[in-house]
């Protein structure tokens, strides 16, 4: 049995069914590179491309073509939060296409519009979901595989372990990704034996050498557990898995009254939300590129039991690949 043959690596034409997950504020363009050239996939995120490490988007997706000519993908957030946004997503993706980008992974919104576009050029659309409605949504829609996302992951996690998702999506008839606990070889083995065609790692790649993250960031997640990972509000009002620091425990992981009475309210909500989303990006920034001096968070999954020491992320890529035809 060839575990990296799988539809994941059929359909993006990769060696190693392993994605490098989009991550504010961490997505740099050697670290996307990296994986890539060692035969996984990093996906680009535009923030983070732009705010975060000062890149035109086509500037930085041709950084990333001068370092590798291996495929890369694109995170695509198409959540209806603003008209502002969503035209700035649809310019965002045209240069991605015009740039050769064939890999596309949306989230938090209707994807149909992505799909239509990526599908014209042959290109392949995955979804972001946490359970079955959500899947049967975007699988209605047209996309080509689902990225699940359960409650190991970091960032906004699930609420269903990794097999759970598995028993529950793995009828649908799609090809599934694991998103989520995934930090050492023997799980990413198992994930690949459960049935998933692929695992999506974002933590993992954090303490690597070709993360810009600073070293405050890449040392916390190596010296954490999975009983140091909390969920706080605090970010962007719904629950984000981060590392438990001294300042997290300081200021505490859950929402004010008033937040969350505004929270529940139809009008306030929206408001809400994009006050938390510009707090966050700030925040989230500061955090990881200037480290401890500034009282902010770490975002980081349960996989950071996997995490012994930070090194160049192609070792990553090949060690897991390596594990995976030993096996």
């Amino acid at each position: 049995m060839d575990r990296l043959d799988t539809p994941l690596t059929r359909a993006l034409g990769i060696e190693v069914p392993l994605i490098c997950g989009a991550m504010y504020p961490c997505s740099n363009p050697e670290l996307v590179a990296a994986v890539s050239a060692a035969g996984g996939i990093g996906v680009v995120q535009p923030i983070s491309m732009s705010f975060v490490h000062g890149h035109d988007l086509r500037e930085g997706i041709r950084l990333i073509r001068s370092l590798t000519d291996r495929p890369i993908g694109f995170n695509a957030i198409v959540e209806k939060s603003s008209r502002v946004y969503e035209d700035r997503m649809r310019k965002w993706i045209d240069v991605a296409l015009e740039e050769g980008v064939r890999f596309f992974i949306t989230a938090l919104g209707n994807p149909r519009w992505v799909v239509d576009r990526v599908h014209a050029v042959g290109g392949v659309v995955y979804h972001d979901v946490t359970e079955r409605r959500w899947a049967e949504l975007a699988l209605g829609h047209g996309v080509d595989g689902l990225i699940c996302v359960n409650a190991r992951a970091g960032g906004h996690a699930g609420a269903k372990t990794p097999e759970a998702l598995m028993d529950e999506l793995g009828g649908l008839g799609a090809p599934l990704v694991c998103a989520g606990g995934v930090g050492d070889e023997a799980t990413f083995v198992r994930m690949l034996d459960l049935g998933y065609a692929g695992v999506q790692m974002g933590t993992r790649f954090i303490a690597t050498e070709e993360c810009r993250a600073h070293d405050d960031y890449k040392r916390a997640i190596v010296d954490a557990r999975a009983d140091d990972i909390v969920l706080t509000e605090k970010i962007s009002g719904i629950p984000v898995a981060v590392i438990k620091t001294p300042y997290v425990q300081r200021v505490g992981t859950k929402a004010g009254f008033v937040a969350k009475r505004l929270l529940r309210h139809p009008k306030g909500k929206h408001y809400m939300r994009m006050f938390y989303q510009v707090k966050s990006v700030w925040q989230l920034k500061k955090a990881s590129l200037q480290g401890m001096t500034y009282k902010d968070y770490f975002q980081a999954g349960r996989s950071v039991d996997g995490v012994s020491r930070v090194e160049p992320a192609g070792d990553v890529v090949q060690r897991y690949a390596a594990a995976a035809r030993a096996a």
